[in-house]
């Protein structure tokens, strides 16, 4: 180097830029660049939650569809197939078979809404989760946020219903429960003409009908709470609600 040349500004070497990019993540702070792409990843796997969601509830309603039109068609064909017959000869066996079809749709679509039911809560939880790692990357956004931020079942309360607490009334109006009451009619009237064509009383055939409705719902009922029970027992949150 000549005397009247400026000197040379040091290049650092591969080694010692390891050790400051080390150094960054010891102390905690981490470029804009990473947590841009964590982002990135984040908001990709957000979306393909997502679409497996909306792919799901589409499918399912349309298995409701199809089966309470069968219901509809079945009880019509039902009626026309008595009035053919004078209700006598061959118009018990065909309404039993009938019935029986009706009957094991019903319990298939059943089982397919509940499943269903318990996957949808699968993918709230998992979007929680995923929002509550948003709220680690910018802490300003968390107040911004109606859905929860946290994936235990008090945030899957919270962002099934972001303004008022969940009743009954959810119950109640969900598609759980109105396959329950149609299947229970429909395997009830399975019962009773079975116990009619049997030579059963009419008065029986109503009454164990009826029994075996009832029984048909709270099985199901039963059936669904343990198996939320059951999810809820053997999960572990990774960011919980905080205590109040």
């Amino acid at each position: 180097m000549s005397a009247g040349s400026p000197p040379e500004e040091p290049v650092p070497d591969s080694a010692s830029a390891a050790g400051s990019e080390a150094e960054r993540s010891a102390s905690g702070a981490e470029s804009d660049a990473v947590l841009s792409r964590r982002a990135q990843i984040l908001a990709t796997e957000h979306w393909g939650l997502l679409a497996a969601r909306s792919t799901a509830q589409s499918e399912v309603l349309t298995r409701i569809t199809i089966f309470l039109t069968l219901v509809s068609a079945g009880l019509v064909t039902i009626g026309l197939l008595g009035q053919a017959s004078g209700f006598a000869g061959w118009f018990g066996g065909a309404s039993l078979a009938i019935l029986a079809f009706l009957s094991l749709i019903g319990f298939m679509t059943q089982v397919r809404v509940m499943n269903v039911s318990e996957e949808d809560m699968m993918y709230v939880v998992a979007m929680n989760r995923l929002r509550g790692a948003y709220a680690v990357l910018d802490p300003t956004v968390e107040d911004v946020f109606l859905a929860s931020t946290f994936d235990d079942q008090a945030g899957m309360k919270r962002t099934y219903s972001f303004l008022r607490p969940r009743s009954v009334s959810i119950l109640l109006g969900s598609s759980v429960m109105l396959l329950i009451v149609v299947n229970a009619c429909v395997v009830g009237l399975l019962i009773g003409c079975v116990i009619v064509a049997a030579g059963g009383q009419l008065d029986w055939a109503v009454a164990i009908g009826i029994s075996t409705g009832l029984l048909y719902a709270g099985g199901f009922m039963i059936f669904g709470g343990f198996g939320f029970r059951w999810a809820w027992r053997h999960y572990t949150p990774r960011r919980p609600s905080p205590r109040t």
